[in-house]
């Protein structure tokens, strides 16, 4: 504190005296003497601290002279005032230099940007969440008004008015912090969305006035309409979720679009206290819910945002539903969203770190009854199994898929469930398809014709050329028998060794009559089969070596290209890839999605003839017992060499099916023979049992479609 010093000779003038002579000065005056005629000497100043040298008139003063007891240490209203402007001074200037410094992030937080991506079934029912954050960001004017204002009535009633903060909300939070109280109430909704967007949830003093800046600043940057839509896709309402469109579905199971102003000033009571507000979490909460939404909408009249008659006609609370149980990865789900999610990876301009930020809306083609049907037929056939008694039905996997003939996956069934075994089997590429390939070799032939002699012209062949049926034919090629490595002539062999003599093609793909197909395999050419079973919708990785068994099935087709290559037939030589995403969005934008375009790969009376023959194989040959799934029904069953694999693969009308059952070794991945599968006898070849899936499911899938 400082203050002037006071004295006579520093407080009053003097008249100057009449000059005099230095000779006449210096005689008449002792030495050191003072008087009127000679002006004294000032005093050197005094030091302060360390030796600093104080001005004159702000030299310290304490205790105060001329004041007696107490008085002396109270300072004067000089000193107060120059204290007070010093501290305001400095603070001011602190916060300028502060709020200079001080600049709005530019990227947004991972958590504040982060989401969870949404698939749906086909029908536009929620079927899975995938993400840590479930949060789905949508635009405010999908938000209706009354809803808006019910959220501003609840958290800052002056919020498109104010700058963006709330001086007296400020001075109330900091006090509630220093004295350890809540901070809850202490910011504006521009401070919120800071806080949510860009900083963190500590209360400290710093990341207050942090927030104070920033918000200031971004007042001054975005509309009030950006601000509020931000605040509102990245609070927290409970029950996990974050943003108003997903706590709309998760309390009332509806859009953000399709609420009223109840409905809103509830979800509005959640942003105080998600865990205080819930009513399912107690009774306690109920009331405190019940409370809370009548003074929103209290506060809303007051506010002119609510009429007195809308307010009388909402006197009843508007429960919310139970907590939703979470959508996750289990049982069959895992597996649809594993393959639409590799959909999206390949036919969309979306990159999986984009796709990972999240925020998508996947609707899929996956039917809910189609897919309730197949796994229940998958697993009422599996029940048949006794892994803990038969060692031969340990290690067994099915897959299975259905598609429909213009390449919507609409079921597949992967395994277990996807949390027990990740791999999904219904796009596993490590079954032969086994005597389930002859079609391809069929429609090969029929297309292209045989070569029975190198350098002649090709032959047509029809359903009616007759073939040699019998068991242990040897095989030829145009030059003459086709020898082994080991300088064997290689013969077919029919199952169970049976002979049937001269049959015709259709005859022989109708009953599985292996002699034949491998030779005509043979005489067509094994490439131009292969390319016959690639343009019908298998993969060309999936063939493998081309050898004379190549005709028998050793290419390892997943059960989804099965199931889409055999559409193929019934879509009359039309073939569509198969796909598993209809639409993709992101908080509701469109995202391109490449469908498929059916194309013409066979010729119409190629696939009609082949059709012919896998509907003659239900009606009185190797798959009669398919005639269960409808009079309508078409197929062909299959059995892998070494007897590793079993197959059936058909279709009723537009919905083609493909079943797939082998055992696989889990520690050396290697195929185990299927001999005694379920009981059956040990020199019994296939299994009936993807049959018996397919006619379950198809029996129930034609109706649905």
């Amino acid at each position: 504190m400082f203050e002037r010093r006071k004295g006579t000779h520093a407080a009053h003038a003097r008249k100057p005296s009449a000059p005099v002579g230095r000779s006449s000065g210096r005689a008449g005056r002792p030495s050191g003497s003072s008087g009127p005629g000679r002006r004294r000497r000032a005093a050197p100043p005094k030091r302060g601290l360390r030796g600093l040298r104080w001005p004159r008139k702000l030299r310290p003063v304490y205790p105060r002279p001329g004041r007696q007891g107490f008085r002396r240490w109270i300072p004067s209203w000089r000193q107060v005032l120059g204290l007070f402007s010093t501290v305001v001074g400095t603070v001011a200037a602190l916060v300028a230099i502060m709020y200079v410094r001080t600049d709005i992030p530019a990227d947004l937080n991972a958590f504040a940007t982060q989401q969870d991506n949404v698939y749906y079934w086909a029908d536009g029912s929620e079927m899975a969440r995938t993400g840590e954050i479930n949060r789905q960001d949508t635009d405010l004017d999908k938000v209706p008004e009354q809803v808006r204002w019910a959220v501003l009535a609840a958290e800052n009633q002056t919020f498109y008015s104010d700058s963006g903060i709330s001086p007296s909300g400020m001075v109330r939070a900091v006090t509630r912090m220093v004295t350890g109280g809540s901070t809850q109430g202490g910011s504006t909704i521009t401070q919120q969305y800071v806080k949510n967007a860009y900083l963190n949830q500590e209360q400290t003093f710093t990341r207050k006035l942090t927030e104070m800046f920033i918000a200031i600043k971004l007042d001054n940057r975005m509309s009030k309409d950006d601000i509020l839509e931000g605040y509102l896709n990245t609070s927290w309402f409970g029950r996990g979720t974050y943003g108003i469109q997903r706590a709309s579905h998760a309390y009332y199971g509806k859009d953000v679009s399709q609420l009223n102003v109840s409905e809103g000033a509830f979800l509005a009571s959640l942003l105080k206290g998600a865990g205080l507000y819930d009513p399912a979490l107690g009774r306690k909460n109920h009331e405190r819910a019940v409370e809370r939404w009548g003074w929103i909408l209290d506060r809303m009249v007051d506010g002119g945002k609510l009429s007195k008659e809308e307010r009388a006609r909402y006197t009843s609370f508007p429960e919310p539903k139970a907590p939703p149980k979470p959508a996750g990865l289990t049982g069959q789900t895992g597996y649809l969203v594993e393959t639409a999610r590799a959909y999206v990876s390949a036919h969309t301009p979306v990159t999986e770190k984009d796709f990972d930020l999240g925020g998508y809306q996947i609707r899929t083609t996956f039917q809910k009854n189609a897919m309730a049907s197949l796994t229940k037929a998958a697993e009422d056939v599996k029940g048949g199994l006794d892994p803990d008694k038969r060692a031969s039905d340990k290690d067994v996997r099915i897959g299975a898929a259905s598609v429909t003939t213009d390449g919507r996956i609409v079921a597949l069934y992967g395994g277990p469930g996807y949390l027990q075994q990740g791999f999904n089997d219904a796009n596993s590429s490590v079954v032969p398809a086994g005597t389930a390939f002859a079609p391809f070799v069929y429609a090969a032939a029929l297309r292209d014709g045989v070569q029975l002699e190198r350098g002649k012209p090709r032959t047509p062949v029809s359903p009616a050329t007759v073939y040699n049926g019998d068991n242990k034919v040897s095989l030829r090629t145009p030059e003459g028998p086709y020898w082994d490595r080991s300088g064997k002539i290689v013969k077919a062999v029919n199952d169970g060794g049976k002979s049937w003599g001269k049959v015709t093609l259709k005859e022989a793909v109708a009953q599985s009559v292996n002699t034949p197909v491998m030779q005509l395999g043979m005489d067509v050419g094994l490439d131009r089969v292969g390319k016959a079973a690639v343009d019908a919708g298998l993969l060309e990785s999936s063939l493998g070596t081309k050898l004379p068994a190549f005709s028998l099935g050793t290419a390892t087709p997943s059960a989804i290209r099965m199931a889409g290559a055999y559409g193929t037939f019934a879509a009359r030589g039309l073939h569509s890839e198969p796909f598993s995403v209809d639409r993709l969005s992101r908080n509701g934008n469109e995202v391109p999605v490449e469908k498929p375009k059916a194309e013409r790969v066979l010729p119409q009376s190629v696939a009609v003839a082949v059709d012919d023959a896998l509907r003659e194989a239900v009606r009185r040959g190797s798959a009669a017992t398919a005639r269960a799934a409808g009079a309508d029904a078409a197929g062909k069953p299959g059995t892998g060499q070494g007897n590793k694999s079993a197959w059936f693969a058909g279709y009723r009308g537009k919905v083609s099916t493909a079943v797939s059952l082998s055992r696989i070794d889990p520690k050396t991945q290697e195929l185990l023979p299927l001999d005694g599968l379920g009981g059956a006898p040990k020199d019994a070849t296939g299994s009936t049992y993807p049959l018996d899936i397919w006619t379950k499911y198809m029996a129930k899938a034609q109706a649905q479609h």
